[in-house]
């Protein structure tokens, strides 16, 4: 019986001068200590990587976040309830990311949305559509009053994160992280003024819709990210991401917008610096 072929050990692409990378998970990443995150920061600056945006998928993960953000200057931080956990957003919770939101390091609010797709998966441990709702409008109304960009999570939710959206406040700046969906909701959600943000899942072979709508987006509607330590991009998909794989990311974009990829690092920081408000 053949054995399978050894995944290849994950390394960066050529240095790409001014990068960004718009929504990471530095502690998921195993990055929670000054030690820690310096490593994971200084492998990102030897890829060309400037600046980061650092996410909490619940409220420890968010402290987190904004801890890094606090520890190292050019880490940012975004921080909210994931919608899968969105049962756990009670007034606690919702005191301490009002006063998270305040902080000049946390320049989101996110990731909040809706997904369905761990709803099917995983019914026990996953919040209902209804608490998902309204939570992710809680986050909303933060967002608008915090002043703060909204962060999107959007897994298989497309007609309810459109529907919310489209009879919430409406916050300074959506972000649609790691962007999936068909292109007629690309479309949609550019003529709506979001940010279109593309993961490593943009340079999956069968990933040709993704790569249209990064094509599609406007200037200064799109950023690029690492999702990090997930969707690692090709080759080394399947291997754990980090923000220093970043530019592996970027060169499928510019490829899909016809671009030079230095042209596309700093088309994005420029959004990412307008977004973010740093």
């Amino acid at each position: 019986m053949s054995k399978k072929k050894p995944r290849p050990t994950p390394v960066p692409a050529e240095p790409i001068p001014g990068l960004v990378d718009a929504h990471t998970h530095l502690a998921s990443c195993g990055a929670r200590t000054q030690e820690e995150i310096d490593a994971v920061v200084g492998r990102a600056v030897v890829a060309g990587v400037e600046r980061i945006c650092t996410v909490g998928d619940g409220l420890e993960e968010a402290k987190l976040a904004l801890e890094a953000a606090h520890l190292h200057d050019r880490v940012f931080a975004a921080c909210a309830i994931h919608p899968t956990r969105a049962h756990e957003l009670g007034s606690d919770a919702r005191a301490e990311l009002t006063r998270m939101a305040a902080d000049t390091r946390c320049v989101a609010v996110g990731e909040t949305g809706i997904d369905t797709y761990w709803l099917t998966h995983d019914a026990d441990t996953t919040a209902p559509l209804e608490v998902q709702e309204e939570a992710f409008r809680w986050h909303i109304d933060l967002a608008v009053e915090s002043g703060k960009a909204l962060m999107i999570h959007n897994r298989e939710g497309d007609a309810e994160v459109m529907r919310i959206l489209d009879d919430a406040p409406r916050p300074k700046h959506v972000i649609l992280h790691c962007f999936s969906s068909p292109l007629d909701v690309a479309r949609e959600a550019i003529e709506r003024g979001y940010v279109l943000s593309f993961a490593g899942n943009v340079t999956f072979k069968r990933n040709e819709e993704l790569r249209a709508a990064a094509a599609l987006a406007p200037v200064g509607q799109l950023l690029v990210e690492t999702d990090a330590p997930f969707m690692t991009p090709e080759p080394f998909r399947g291997a754990k991401n980090e923000p220093a794989l970043i530019g592996h990311t970027a060169k499928v974009v510019a490829e899909a917008r016809g671009m030079d990829v230095a042209d596309v690092a700093r088309e994005v920081a420029e959004t990412f610096s307008r977004v973010y408000g740093v």
